[in-house]
């Protein structure tokens, strides 16, 4: 039998963003129609503007592999999604999308092949890295990140009283709950996958 989905909902300051960044960038995954162009799945589906994506989302590993052409590159069910803005040095210079020392990590560049695509939703792995991660993040968190309940678990473990002084509320399946039911016990299914949805005031 599938484990149950556990939703829950926070209300939070904005100032409390950062508190969710080392979970961003380890990588989160999300509900998300699979089988498309990566173009498709950052701008029409997450509505990230062409522009913002041209500009400050400069490098791009789908799959652990430099992309350049998101108007090509295809997403499929599991695949994993790296975000990256500018990265400093030779290695940043060579990652960057259609750089000129592009032809220098030929090896690791997305290769782009339709075969095997399937139109269907499925679920996306994300990772954010440097200036997408206040840019980004909490438009990610507003739309709800799917976690393991050990996860968030972990995650709720490792918050300090400021944090937890500090949540507005808390909606656990629909019911208002208490901060300390979530730090002081383990309210998910052990297995199952919470959608954790973050709102900030």
């Amino acid at each position: 039998m599938e484990a149950p989905l556990t939703r829950l909902t926070l209300t939070l300051p904005p100032a409390l963003a950062s508190e969710f960044f080392p979970l961003l960038q380890r990588g989160f995954l999300v509900t998300a129609h699979v089988g498309c162009t990566l173009e498709r799945l950052l701008c029409r589906q997450w509505g990230i503007a062409p522009e913002y994506v041209a500009s400050r989302i400069t490098t791009i590993f789908l799959d652990s592999k430099a992309t350049d052409n998101v108007n090509s590159a295809i997403v499929r069910d599991g695949a994993t999604v790296a975000l990256s803005g500018a990265m400093p040095g030779l290695v940043g210079a060579t990652m960057r999308r259609g750089g000129h020392l592009a032809a220098m990590r030929s090896s690791m560049t997305h290769q782009e092949t339709a075969t095997g695509a399937t139109d269907r939703i499925g679920t996306v792995r994300v990772k954010l890295f440097n200036i997408l991660l206040p840019e980004l993040g909490p438009e990610f968190l507003k739309r709800g990140l799917l976690m393991s309940c050990e996860e968030v678990t972990a995650f709720f473990r490792d918050r300090d009283e400021t944090f937890w002084e500090a949540c507005d509320s808390a909606v656990l399946n629909g019911t208002p709950v208490g901060s300390g039911l979530l730090r002081a016990t383990n309210p998910f299914c052990t297995g199952g996958t919470v959608r954790l949805t973050v709102n900030f005031r």
